[in-house]
């Protein structure tokens, strides 16, 4: 991934903090992961837009001086930004490789299968950066999430995509209610995209903790594959979650793949800079593309 892809930049990182570009706003915000020094002169950090931080609380400082909503392209995906309370602006950028694998995994998964559609289940969906990715790679998606407006925000991201009219199923509800009703009517789908949360709440009021409910929410997962699967893509943010772990936590439950795993990358302009967000693993299935011996390209 290049230092600048899109509108959105890691400018700096260090002292625990982050300095971003999004579009022409930039924002300081908390990053845990930075035990380093920084290394652009203060007054560039003091050059940001607004900063964030949680040492009391969550907090913005110059939230007033930041637009409303504004629009950047990550990943080749166009997403509309604001400033939540959480201090998320409704993008990942650390999720660009997998949004680019996503999309040429389906486009060569859809290539092999046509006139037949991949479907494609994305779960804890966020504002759809997976979901416009397998659905701009041909796939039919289900996107599901327990904020309704998390949803609609993913709505305008499809719409912003020109997908406004693609096969997409927005679904507000708890990932595991959900799953269990489509085991039940035998709904299969042949790709799952997940990225559970550290600590969540359901469309009900449920509650999900990762290290609780991870390993049913992947039997889940297990249960609602189709008998020709393509993949799966698992990430998360969870603290003390590293690739070795998202690895063998995957394989476990699907020992039939070819599972890879890694961190996923901020980078910025200096390759000392970059800051790791995140893990994945991909579990691909024997014959589908990236699988060892299907041919096409390895994740």
């Amino acid at each position: 991934m290049s230092s600048a892809d899109g509108d959105y930049e890691l400018m700096d990182s260090g002292d625990g903090r982050k300095l971003e570009r999004f579009g022409r706003v930039s924002i300081v915000r908390p990053c845990a992961q930075a035990l380093w020094a920084q290394s652009l002169p203060q007054a560039v950090w003091a050059g940001a837009a607004a900063s964030f931080d949680r040492d009391e609380g969550n907090h913005w400082h110059g939230r007033e001086a930041l637009p409303p909503s504004w629009i950047v392209s990550a990943g080749g995906i166009r997403f509309k930004l604001a400033a939540t309370d959480f201090g998320h602006l409704g993008v990942f950028p650390e999720q660009r490789a997998q949004w680019e694998w996503i999309r040429e995994t389906v486009r060569a998964a859809s290539a092999r299968r046509a006139p037949e559609s991949l479907s494609v289940l994305n779960l804890f969906a966020y504002s759809g950066g997976a979901t416009l990715a397998a659905a701009q790679g041909g796939a039919e998606v289900c996107h599901l999430d327990a904020s309704r407006g998390m949803v609609q925000w993913a709505r305008e991201n499809a719409a912003l995509n020109g997908l406004g009219l693609a096969p997409v199923r927005w679904i507000v509800d708890d990932a595991h209610k959900f799953l269990a009703r489509e085991i039940r009517r035998r709904r299969r789908y042949d790709a799952v995209i997940l990225d559970p949360p550290t600590f969540g709440r359901g469309a009900s009021g449920e509650t999900y903790k990762f290290e609780r409910d991870v390993r049913e929410t992947l039997s889940y997962v297990r249960e609602v594959l189709s008998d020709d699967p393509v993949f799966v893509l698992f990430s998360s943010h969870s603290p003390g979650v590293t690739p070795a772990v998202c690895r063998r936590l995957v394989g476990s439950f699907f020992p039939g793949a070819e599972v890879s795993a890694g961190e996923m990358m901020l980078d910025a302009r200096s390759p000392a800079a970059g800051v790791p967000s995140g893990v994945y693993a991909r579990a691909v299935f024997p014959g589908a593309p990236g699988a060892a011996g299907a041919g096409g390209a390895d994740g």
